[in-house]
C-alpha cells in the first residue's frame, strides 16, 4: 500500500485540490481476498426489509442538521463545514464511525463486522446528516449504508452486467455507440451507493486520474473522429480539484469533432459544497457543457442542493436527472412524483428513470419492470410532462439503453386508432392513410 501511496503523489498535482485519498480504509478491503461472498448470513432475510414503506418526502430539517453537527462535528465551524475539502476530508467510512452515529440493524452490523462488502464505505459529513439514526429502512440510508443483503449474488446478476470491460479500447474509456465516448476520469466518489453499476471498480485506486492515462484516452478522442460526444464519468470526476479538471475538459474542447462534453455527477446530492463560484466561472468557458445529476428520492433536495443546481444552471448548464429505480427507497409514485417536483423546482430536468442493473448483490434493490411501468403511468397526466422521466433499461452485455413505456394504443377500431389516455379512457384517432396533393 506504502507503495501504491508513494505512486499516487508522484501522479497527481495540485495536491491540494485533490481528495485526500484514492483508497479505500483497510476496514473496506476488497471482496474478492475474501472467501465467503455467497456464505447464507445469519441474519433472517425474511424479515420485512421489502414491507415497510419508504420514510417521508422532504428533506430533514435545518435543526435536525445542526443538532447532528452539535453532537458528531462539535468543534467543526461553519466554514470548514461549507469546505468541500473539509467533507471529505472527513467522510465516514469505518464500522466505527457508523456505529457510533447510528443504531445499526442485524442487517448492516454483520455486513461491517466480517468487512466481506466488495464497494468501500464512503459517507460525507453533510449527507451522513441526512440519514435516520434508528430507522434502518429510511430511504437515503438504504442508499449508503451496507448490509448483508449485497453479500448475496442472484441468478442473472453479474459484476460488469454491461459489459464495459469488452468495450474499452484505451484504459477507462468504453466506447460503446459510434458518436459517443465515456471516459472515466477516476474510480473516487465522496460517497459511495450501495447499487453503483461500477461497484467492481470504484474506490479501489485501479483508475487514478493520472496525466499519462487520461492523455491516451484524449487520443483516441482525438484519433476518433466519429465520437462527437463525450461523458465524463467514473468516480464522480467533481471530486477532481479545479485545475485538473479545468485541464481535461481544455484538452477535450480542442478536438474539433467533439461537440458536445457532459459530466456525469451525484455532487450536488452528496457535496453540495463542492459547487462553488470559481468551478462555474471555469465550467462557463466549455460549452457546450451537459451535466447528468444523479437523485433518488426527495430527502436529497435539501436547500444546499437547490443552492449547488442553481449555480450550475446559472452558469449555462443544462442539467437532467438520471434516477435509479430503487425497491423500498424510490419504488411509489408518491415518491417519484415528490422527487421530480422538486427537481423541476430546482431546474433539473428528470431524464432518465433507470430499471437497476443487475450487478452482483443487487437483488435486494430491484424492482419488477411492471413497477416503473406503474410509476410513469402515475407520472403521465398528474404532473408535468417535463417531469416524466424516460424509463429505461440499460441491455446486459452491452446493448445499450433501451426505453420502456406503458401501452397507450388500446386497438384499432376499422381506419380508427384506440387510445387510453392518463384516466384509461379511450379515445380514437383517424389512422387512415389519407392522400396525396398533387402540386
Amino acid at each position: 500500500m506504502q507503495d501504491l501511496l508513494s505512486h499516487e503523489e508522484t501522479i497527481i498535482e495540485d495536491i491540494d485540490e485533490e481528495p485526500p485519498s484514492y483508497y479505500p480504509h483497510p476496514l473496506m478491503s476488497v471482496l474478492s481476498h475474501t472467501h465467503g461472498l455467497f456464505e447464507q448470513p445469519s441474519v433472517n432475510i425474511t424479515q420485512s426489509l421489502f414491507h415497510k414503506q419508504p420514510s417521508g418526502c422532504e428533506p430533514r430539517s435545518l435543526s435536525a442538521i445542526r443538532a447532528f453537527r452539535r453532537k458528531f462535528f462539535p468543534n467543526t465551524s461553519d466554514k470548514e463545514w461549507k469546505d468541500w475539502q473539509w467533507q471529505i476530508a472527513n467522510r465516514i467510512r469505518t464500522y466505527q464511525q457508523l456505529n457510533r452515529m447510528l443504531i445499526l440493524s442485524a442487517e448492516e452490523r454483520e455486513t461491517l463486522e466480517t468487512n466481506h462488502s466488495k464497494l468501500p464505505l464512503g459517507i460525507t459529513p453533510y449527507y451522513m446528516s441526512l440519514l435516520s439514526a434508528d430507522d434502518p429502512y429510511q430511504a437515503l440510508r438504504r442508499t449508503v449504508v451496507p448490509t448483508i443483503y449485497e453479500l448475496m449474488r442472484s441468478e442473472g446478476e453479474a459484476d460488469d452486467p454491461l459489459g464495459e470491460e469488452h468495450q474499452s479500447p484505451v484504459p477507462g474509456l468504453v466506447h460503446r455507440y459510434p458518436d459517443r465516448a465515456l471516459l472515466l476520469v477516476l474510480d473516487f466518489c465522496s460517497t459511495y451507493c450501495r447499487y453503483c453499476t461500477r461497484s467492481r471498480v470504484v474506490g479501489h485506486g485501479g483508475i487514478l486520474p493520472s496525466k499519462s492515462r487520461l492523455e491516451k484516452a484524449i487520443d483516441y478522442i482525438r484519433y476518433t473522429p466519429t465520437i462527437r460526444d463525450v461523458l465524463l464519468s467514473g468516480g464522480d470526476p467533481l471530486t477532481l480539484g479545479d485545475d485538473k479538471l479545468e485541464w481535461l475538459l481544455k484538452n477535450l474542447r480542442e478536438i474539433p469533432h467533439v461537440e458536445v462534453i457532459r459530466i456525469g455527477t451525484k455532487i450536488p446530492a452528496v457535496l453540495p459544497q463542492r459547487v462553488t463560484k470559481k468551478l462555474t466561472r471555469m465550467l462557463k468557458k466549455y460549452h457546450p457543457l451537459w451535466m447528468s445529476l444523479h437523485f433518488v428520492h426527495p430527502e436529497e433536495c435539501t436547500q444546499e442542493s437547490y443552492r449547488a443546481c442553481g449555480m450550475l444552471a446559472d452558469a449555462g448548464i443544462p442539467l437532467g436527472s438520471q434516477t435509479v429505480l430503487l425497491k423500498g427507497v424510490n419504488d411509489n409514485v408518491a415518491t417519484m412524483t415528490s422527487l421530480v417536483d422538486h427537481l423541476m423546482k430546482m431546474r433539473v430536468r428528470p431524464y432518465y428513470l433507470y430499471q437497476c442493473d443487475p450487478i452482483t448483490g443487487s437483488a435486494h434493490f430491484r424492482t419488477r419492470v411492471e413497477k416503473g411501468l406503474e410509476i410513469i403511468r402515475g407520472l403521465r397526466g398528474f404532473t408535468s410532462g417535463y417531469a416524466v422521466p424516460t424509463y429505461v433499461i440499460d441491455a446486459p452485455g452491452g446493448g445499450g439503453k433501451v426505453p420502456l413505456m406503458p401501452d397507450y394504443v388500446a386497438g384499432r377500431n376499422g381506419d380508427k386508432l384506440m387510445l387510453k389516455n392518463y384516466e384509461d379512457k379511450l379515445y380514437s384517432y383517424p389512422d387512415s392513410q389519407g392522400f396525396d396533393v398533387l402540386m
